[in-house]
């Protein structure tokens, strides 16, 4: 079940537009009064709240240069994420979630990942979740939608009216869960309304910040499709080290990168996105969500107006170069790769397949 600390709500600072139509159950039998951990998130947009998620939500486990997060996506899910990315590649013709390639990180099978993801919405019936799927290997929507049925996450997703929505004009959080359509998912590439409407396309709803950084996080414009002075936006808050001159998660660094405050912190990026374009941002992708201590959480709670007091801590973080297999999965098989033999791995790797983050 949720945690008893999740009442991290996550209130925009600017109005709600007009409410989009959506697919599925008309709200006849209940009305949410709590939503997303908080009453006051029910009447709030979809577009008007900031979440915070987890890159590579799915690449988990420790001593190993090719994983982004210690805690499988249960615990993601009950310590406050509200958005899972994922990479998805064709493994003989299964959608796989590998990092890159499945040679240097496998993950499993989508099947899996979203019977999990089943389970915890079951277990959580106040809850809205997003998913971002990078479809790296081009699978078309419809591949998806047989995977999606399978898991029994056709039924509880949000289609929308049109392929693309302002910010201002997506359905509360309320309206969702009244609705028992609690999944928004979107996919980078390849998504198709007329074929498959509730596998939504990123980049015509959602453009992104820079990702891929080893410096200074900025909030440039890096990649959209549509008019990103009325889309949501997304920032990626995930700081990589160069090995063998590939981009690599940096753990060493994370409870800085994640902070409230300070240099290159979240904290310091979402003020900067915020008075570059007088919105907060609505997703905050984010590595090792849990060092900082919650820290993240504090982050998208104090830009929303919300004070973050868990009364329960979060997960803590698993020191690299430990045996522990805490955080490996429900959603994956422990890595047997470690964190510096994957080395080699991107020495190949270097010859011919781009390292993607």
């Amino acid at each position: 079940m949720l945690k008893s600390n999740i009442l991290v709500a996550f209130i925009l600072g600017f109005s709600a537009g007009p409410v989009a139509s959506f697919h599925h159950a008309s709200p006849t039998s209940r009305r949410a009064t709590t939503c997303n951990g908080s009453p006051d998130l029910c009447t709030r947009s979809f577009g008007n709240v900031t979440f915070v998620g987890t890159h590579n939500s799915y690449a988990v486990g420790i001593n190993n240069l090719a994983t982004n997060q210690d805690y499988n996506i249960t615990q993601q899910l009950n310590d406050g994420v509200r958005m899972l990315q994922m990479q998805t590649h064709n493994l003989s013709g299964v959608i796989q979630l590998c990092h890159t390639s499945c040679s240097l990180y496998n993950g499993g099978p989508l099947s899996t990942y979203l019977g999990t993801v089943k389970t915890w919405l079951d277990a959580n019936p106040n809850e809205v979740l997003s998913l971002l799927i990078v479809n790296s290997d081009n699978f078309p929507p419809t591949s998806y939608d047989s995977v999606f049925k399978s898991a029994g996450l056709d039924t509880i997703s949000y289609a929308p009216p049109s392929a693309s929505i302002p910010a201002a004009q997506w359905p509360t959080l309320g309206t969702l869960i009244d609705a028992g359509t609690r999944l928004v998912t979107f996919m980078d590439a390849s998504a198709d309304f007329t074929s498959v409407p509730y596998i939504i396309d990123e980049f015509t709803n959602i453009w992104e910040s820079p990702y891929g950084v080893t410096t200074t996080f900025d909030c440039s414009v890096n990649r959209t499709k549509g008019d990103s002075s009325i889309q949501m936006y997304l920032i990626n808050h995930f700081l990589d080290t160069l090995v063998l001159g590939q981009p690599v998660p940096n753990p060493n660094q994370a409870n800085q990168t994640n902070a409230v405050s300070g240099p290159n912190s979240l904290g310091d990026q979402f003020d900067l996105c915020v008075t570059q374009y007088g919105r907060n941002p609505n997703f905050m992708l984010v590595d090792f969500y849990e060092y900082g201590g919650g820290s993240v959480f504090e982050v998208a709670a104090t830009a929303n107006g919300v004070t973050y007091s868990p009364t329960t801590p979060i997960a803590t973080p698993i020191p690299q170069g430990t045996s522990s297999t805490t955080g490996s999965s429900s959603n994956s098989a422990a890595p047997t790769t470690t964190r510096w033999a994957t080395v080699s791995v991107l020495v190949s790797s270097a010859l011919g397949v781009l390292y993607v983050v």
